[in-house]
């Protein structure tokens, strides 16, 4: 991409696939190189804790890269004030989905970019509104057996057979299947070009 270095890929530390496709689409060189950093549940604002994690992602894969950029990343679902996260089991994922038919919700999306040889350490929140749809037992129960639900916060995946329980979405589309690209973009590029013109 024009605005993007030349031999700089962008360092996704993460092992989500979704996130990895929406990458891919946008054309930007990256490499893929999973963390080690383990997730444990803890207070604040939804908005808190996924920029918390998205930083620490970050900052375990720029302990040991080569210079390049370092993208972390993560994301939350939040129904009011309850934080619903990944589920166990299908008894757990039965219980989400169920609470979330009918309701509106929150994805919350955390994102840090870390590139000290070009000055940035950026971050920000992302947030999208999802209604669902009056979702029956049955219905969830057989989006359940897609085995979908299990690797992802909420229970759902929007990108997958998850499309079919959403009725409505008010944001980034992309923030729900896992990075809002669009905002990424716009202030990476930014930077970029501010330290170019510096």
């Amino acid at each position: 991409m024009w605005w993007y270095p030349a031999g700089s890929p962008l360092v996704l530390a993460s092992r989500s696939p979704r996130r990895r496709a929406i990458l891919e689409m946008i054309g930007i060189p990256f490499i893929q190189i999973p963390g080690n950093v383990r997730e444990t549940w803890m207070d604040g604002s939804p908005g808190f804790i996924v920029q918390y994690w998205a930083r620490k992602k970050a900052e375990n894969i720029l302990s040991s890269s080569t210079g390049d950029p370092v993208l972390g990343a993560d994301t939350m679902v939040a129904l009011g004030d309850e934080l619903l996260g990944k589920p166990h089991d299908e008894d757990q994922a039965v219980n989400m989905l169920g609470r979330l038919s009918g309701e509106w919700h929150s994805v919350f999306g955390g994102v840090c970019v870390l590139w000290p040889e070009m000055g940035i350490d950026m971050q920000f929140i992302e947030e999208t509104r999802v209604l669902f749809r009056n979702l029956g037992v049955d219905e969830i129960k057989a989006y359940i057996s897609t085995g979908e639900p299990f690797d992802k916060a909420g229970a759902y995946g929007i990108q997958g057979y998850g499309s079919l329980l959403v009725e409505r979405i008010e944001g980034c589309y992309f923030n729900v299947m896992g990075l809002p690209v669009s905002r990424l973009v716009h202030e990476l590029r930014n930077r970029l070009l501010k330290e170019n013109e510096a």
